[in-house]
């Protein structure tokens, strides 16, 4: 499972137009959950509603960040009986447990002992080795926590939620639904390479996202676009182990950690980029997969109406190749310059 998948910056990088002098646009970017955000949108006047949208963007850290420890997510996990649940926190959780079930648990909001173990979360890496990990796999199962009369309950005190596999995409959607409240039409939000754009761009097109080349740098200096997608009235979130991972005694340590297992996944699916209407769904399935690996994963889209996929896998020569469903093969921009 990918734990503070929020602080990777960009699995995809997004293209704005520009346009003449006279146009509505705003463009507004800054840092919010630990990386990134950019957001294009046609406002009357050219109100710049910055001020506003960072308000929700912080308002939700105090709602899901493990690394505010007054967040709402930060007491569930110490147990605090005190803390009231905010409809973020409660629509959070309540889309997990679903992708949790239609996935057979590999997206799993209860990760956070190991992705902490691993390094990847809210508290210090321990020194990992099978023993550690087995003992660790008792608190980790999405069956053992349920939300019940607005409080989650337990099997075992020691069980911790790690939402940041999911949170950015959902964040994406928060900012969204402020600006379609504010009666605005054409906007294209993007917050760490998670994505959601909706009407036209500056020149009245369709917005168009670039999905990254997966090549290991976890400085994130190096950027390749293997292709260009239109985005029209959409999400696409993208999930990797090429930008997050450290090397230790020669051996490669992804963010996506295995649920089931305890252990970072291992296997030829190298990047996952998931369309769906909302961009918290996208997400998690993004994760998901990373977790499934390519077979495992190409059947439950091929079963899910409401998902598109884009993957990006290396075959048994070492090469790159691309499986992506019809709809997403309509949407590719042939010309990458």
């Amino acid at each position: 499972m990918k734990a503070i998948k929020s602080i990777i910056i960009i699995s995809l990088f997004f293209f704005v137009n520009s346009c003449n002098n006279n146009s509505k646009y705003v463009y507004d970017s800054g840092l919010i959950h630990g990386t990134i955000y950019h957001i294009t949108y046609r406002s009357d006047g050219e109100q710049d509603l910055k001020q506003e949208i960072e308000k929700c963007m912080h308002n939700f850290d105090k709602s899901l960040s493990t690394y505010d420890p007054n967040s709402i997510i930060s007491k569930v996990n110490k147990n605090d009986t005190s803390v009231i649940l905010d409809y973020h926190f409660k629509t959070v959780f309540k889309k997990a447990i679903e992708v949790s079930e239609k996935t057979d648990g590999t997206f799993d909001i209860t990760v956070a002992p190991l992705v902490n173990a691993w390094g990847f979360g809210f508290e210090k890496m321990s020194n990992v080795n099978s023993t550690v990990i087995d003992s660790l796999l008792q608190y980790v199962g999405y069956h053992k926590v349920k939300l019940v009369n607005n409080k989650i309950i337990k099997q075992n005190s020691n069980i911790m939620l790690d939402a940041n596999a999911i949170a950015k995409g959902y964040s994406v959607d928060v900012v969204s639904d402020f600006l379609e409240k504010k009666g605005i039409k054409n906007y294209l939000v993007e917050i760490g390479g998670e994505v959601k754009a909706k009407g036209v761009n500056k020149e009245k097109e369709i917005w168009r996202v670039g999905i990254d080349k997966p090549i290991d740098d976890s400085t994130l200096s190096s950027k390749v676009l293997e292709d260009i997608v239109y985005l029209k009235n959409q999400a696409i979130a993208t999930s990797g182990n090429y930008r997050r991972f450290y090397i230790k005694n020669g051996i490669k340590y992804s963010h996506t950690i295995n649920p089931k297992t305890g252990f970072p996944v291992n296997h030829s699916l190298l990047s996952a980029s998931v369309f769906a209407d909302d961009c918290m769904t996208a997400d998690a399935y993004a994760t998901a997969f990373m977790v499934l690996g390519l077979e495992k994963s190409i059947k439950i889209v091929e079963n899910s109406p409401n998902l598109e996929a884009y993957f990006i896998y290396s075959n048994k020569k070492g090469e790159l190749k691309i499986y992506c469903t019809d709809k997403v093969k309509n949407i590719i921009i042939k010309s990458k310059n």
